[in-house]
C-alpha cells in the first residue's frame, strides 16, 4: 500500500471511542466511508474493527497530541469523552483540562480538522418544568457535572470566536438505546434487570421527572452531519423535542425485560441525579443547520438497552 493509498479516504479521530456516544460515533463515520482512529486509555472489544490509539488525552501533553492528530492526517476530531466522577477533581480533569488540551493541540494541526465538541443540555442548568430550552437559554448549572462540562464547551467557543479553531458544540439531551452507560440510572437498571428472575421482587427509586431522551444512534448522526455542516462556533441542541416519563420508561425496561410490572416495588428514597427533572430541548436549529431530527423510536431505544447487554448466568 503506498502513501497516498493510506490516505485515500478521509479519517477522523474519535476521542473516547468506547463510551456510550463514542462507540456509536465510530460506526457512523465508518459507515459514512470514513477510516476511524479510535482513540482511548484502554482498548476495548467494540472498537477492534478501527485504528486503535491508546492516549489519556486529558493527560498527554499538547504537542504529543497535535503530533498524533497531524501523523493521522484527520480530517475531523470528534470529542465524546466524559465522566461521572464524583469529585470536582475528577470532573475538572475529564471535562476541562482534557478539552483545553484538544484544543490547543487541534490549533496546531496544520491541515486544520473540524472540531465536534459533544456537551450535554445540562449545561444549561434547572429549568422549570415546561421550559422548551433552546440554544438562546442563558447557562447556569448547578452541579459539578454540568459546571465542568460547561466550562469545557466554553474552551471550544472561544476557541472558534478567536479563529483558532474549526468547531462546533453539540448540547445532547440524555441517551439512551444500546450499550447504556453504566453510570447512567436506566444503564444500571437495565444491567439489574437481567439478573432478574420471573416472579423475583425489584426493589427501585424512581425520581419524578420528565426527561428529553435521544438514541445514542441519532446522536452519532448529529456528530457526523455536524462534522460537515458548514457553520462555526455555534451551540446546537440535539434532542427528540419531547419529554418522556421516567416511570414510563423504567416500566417499559421491566416489560422489554419480559418481566411483570407488578414485580416492582417503588421506595419512597429521595433519588439524586447529576441533571435536571425536567429537560425538553428545541429540535428547530439542528434541523436547519444539520438536516437533523431523531428517527430512532423511543421503544426500540428501550429494547435496544437491554439487548446490548450481555446475558448473565
Amino acid at each position: 500500500m503506498t502513501i497516498t493509498d493510506r490516505f485515500a479516504r478521509p479519517r477522523v479521530a474519535v476521542l473516547g471511542a468506547t463510551g456510550c456516544v463514542g462507540r456509536q460515533v465510530c460506526a457512523a463515520f465508518a459507515a459514512a466511508d470514513y477510516e476511524v482512529i479510535a482513540v482511548a486509555r484502554r482498548f476495548a472489544p467494540q472498537i477492534a474493527g478501527y485504528r486503535y490509539r491508546s492516549l489519556d488525552v486529558g493527560g498527554a501533553d499538547v504537542p504529543r497530541l497535535a503530533h498524533m492528530l497531524t501523523a493521522e492526517r484527520v480530517r475531523a476530531v470528534v470529542n465524546a469523552t466524559g465522566g461521572w466522577g464524583s469529585t470536582e477533581q475528577e470532573m475538572t480533569y475529564s471535562h476541562v483540562g482534557l478539552v483545553k488540551r484538544l484544543v490547543e493541540a487541534v490549533a496546531e494541526v496544520p491541515q486544520r480538522p473540524r472540531l465536534v465538541h459533544v456537551g450535554t443540555i445540562h449545561e444549561y442548568g434547572p429549568v422549570a418544568p415546561g421550559t422548551v430550552i433552546d440554544e438562546d437559554t442563558a447557562p447556569a448549572p448547578t452541579t459539578m457535572y454540568a459546571r465542568t462540562k460547561l466550562a469545557g464547551s466554553e474552551e471550544v467557543l472561544r476557541a472558534t470566536a478567536a479563529g483558532d479553531v474549526d468547531g462546533v458544540v453539540l448540547r445532547v439531551v440524555n441517551v439512551f438505546g444500546p450499550h447504556p452507560s453504566p453510570a447512567s440510572f436506566l444503564g444500571a437498571l437495565s444491567a439489574k434487570l437481567r439478573t432478574v428472575s420471573p416472579g423475583q421482587e425489584l426493589e427501585l427509586s424512581i425520581a419524578e421527572a420528565r426527561r428529553d431522551y435521544v438514541d445514542a444512534r441519532d446522536a452519532a448522526e448529529a456528530v457526523l452531519r455536524a462534522a460537515h455542516a458548514g457553520v462555526t462556533g455555534e451551540v446546537i441542541n440535539i434532542g427528540r423535542g419531547s419529554a418522556v416519563d421516567l416511570r414510563e420508561l423504567v416500566y417499559g425496561l421491566v416489560e422489554a425485560a419480559g418481566l411483570d410490572a407488578g414485580a416492582v416495588r417503588e421506595l419512597g428514597a429521595q433519588v439524586t441525579s447529576k441533571g435536571g427533572d425536567w429537560t425538553l430541548s428545541s429540535t428547530g436549529k439542528a434541523r436547519e443547520l444539520l438536516g437533523w431530527q431523531a428517527a430512532v423510536p423511543v421503544a426500540e431505544s428501550v429494547r435496544a438497552m437491554l439487548g446490548a447487554l450481555p446475558v448473565s448466568a
